[in-house]
């Protein structure tokens, strides 16, 4: 046999050799490929049924929202219109006392001398101040509702004042000091 004839042979089968094998390769490339695709596809699904449960819990919660707005909306204009009426049914009741006042002064002229005490105690817009001396009706009866600067305020007890004993060696220096306990 001719060496030519020889190196043709083994070239040949070698060319075979390198054929099968880059089938092969070809062959586990592609079914790597449809593995990945495969594992691609899965995850798309997965991905795609989580993203629909959170748009549709978004959704939810969005409609959940909504109405716990439109509730309080609700509540806060039933709130309003009650207050509205309590407001009206006050001014009624104002104008009704106004009116039946107005009525038994027609008809007892000398009862408007006896009511005096107890209807000026408060001013005409009812806010807690007293006639007498102009200070919140809550004070009255505070800390120092008794210690005042002028003697022309008549003292609610009619109680005399006496002078503070620690005092009473300094009566002739100005700013002398009562109390009463």
């Amino acid at each position: 046999m001719d060496p030519v004839i020889i190196v043709i042979i083994v070239v040949v089968v070698l060319l075979i050799i390198a054929a099968l094998v880059v089938l092969l390769m070809r062959g586990r490339a592609n079914e790597r490929k449809q593995v990945q695709a495969r594992d691609h596809r899965q995850e798309a699904q997965r991905l795609a049924a989580q993203a629909e449960s959170a748009q549709a819990a978004a959704e939810e919660k969005a409609a959940a929202a909504r109405r716990e707005r439109a509730e309080a909306e609700l509540r806060a204009t039933e709130a309003q219109r009650d207050a509205q009426s309590g407001v009206a049914e006050a001014e009624r009741q104002r104008a009704e006392a106004q009116r039946l006042e107005q009525k038994a002064a027609k008809l007892d002229p000398n009862s408007r001398d006896r009511d005096d005490d107890s209807a000026l105690r408060r001013n005409d817009n009812g806010a807690g101040t007293s006639s007498y001396d102009d200070r919140p009706a809550d004070r009255e009866d505070g800390p120092y509702a008794d210690r005042r600067d002028d003697d022309t305020t008549p003292r609610r007890d009619d109680s005399p004042v006496r002078e503070d004993p620690r005092s009473t060696d300094r009566r002739d220096e100005p700013g002398a000091t009562r109390y009463n306990p």
